[in-house]
């Protein structure tokens, strides 16, 4: 059977989504429900895995990482399957350096989208040059820098 999602657990989900670090206590009083109803339905969420991690959300610049890249990138679908690895391999593999945040795999003219983060541009420079483009199996990347983020 599969859980459906109600208004209450919609309440809790946004408080929790900008405020992960509240208690039962404080999510009952942000959404007028019951402590008792606050924990078990975050209980049966993560069972479900409808909430599936709780994180962090840092100041990049404090952290000297204030500097952001979108990387699209275009896989050697050919050398790939040479190689006998996959799109999903490479994605993996550039998740695997620090400073991939992520990296998606996505359809149209670009294979897999990836947000790279690090100091400053003579950095990005460094790790687009000296790594992201010598990866086997990456064809081009085409990168666009954030100007103004979240």
């Amino acid at each position: 059977m599969t859980y459906t999602i109600d208004e209450k657990d919609l309440k809790i989900l946004e408080v929790l989504q900008d405020h992960a670090e509240y208690t039962t206590r404080q999510i009952a009083k942000k959404t007028l429900l019951p402590v008792t109803t606050i924990h078990h339905r975050i209980r049966k969420l993560r069972q479900e895995g409808i909430i599936r991690k709780y994180t962090v959300r840092l100041d990049w610049d404090k952290v000297g990482k204030g500097f952001v890249a979108y990387v699209l990138i275009s896989a050697n679908l050919l050398l790939l399957r040479q190689k006998k690895k996959t799109q999903y391999d490479l994605a993996k593999e550039l998740r695997g350096f620090e400073f991939v945040e992520w990296a998606d795999i996505v359809s149209g003219g670009t294979d897999i989208v990836a947000i790279v983060r690090v100091k400053n541009v003579e950095e990005f420079d460094k790790v687009l040059l000296g790594k992201l483009q010598l990866i086997e199996g990456i064809e081009k990347t085409q990168s666009m820098i954030v100007i103004h983020g979240k």
